[in-house]
């Protein structure tokens, strides 16, 4: 079992920046990938970024590239989301999540998942 709980959420301006932290506890050996997924009301949740918890592979989504930097930090089992140039439409439940399995790190299957953190970009 993997407990992920997520934090640094909160109201910023458009342009403005957050750092989102997960903290890991539990078989985080087990862990392949650390991902951010991200959902707004009345939408899918969606990917975000991905990191692998050994390689430091990343991913990110079109939308964010260029502006979100995942990172990890192995002996504190955390995973962080620094989020620049922040917009309106960046505004959603940020979710941190931990999959055990190699496959494709941007769908959301997943194996754990944090309880969320609201971000909200106000224009």
């Amino acid at each position: 079992q993997v407990q992920l709980v997520e934090s640094g959420g909160g109201l910023v301006q458009a342009g403005g920046s957050l750092r989102l932290s997960c903290a890991a506890s539990g078989r985080t050996s087990s862990s392949y990938y650390e991902g951010w997924f991200r959902q707004a009301p009345g939408k899918e949740r969606e990917f975000v970024a991905a990191i692998t918890w050994s390689g430091g592979t990343t991913y990110y989504a079109d939308s964010v590239k260029g502006r979100f930097t995942i990172s990890r930090d192995n002996a504190k089992n955390a995973v962080y989301l620094q989020m620049n140039s922040l917009k309106p439409e960046d505004t959603a439940v940020y979710y941190c999540a931990s999959r055990v399995r190699f496959g494709d790190p941007r769908a959301t299957s997943y194996d754990y998942w944090g309880q969320g953190t609201q971000v909200t970009v106000s224009s």
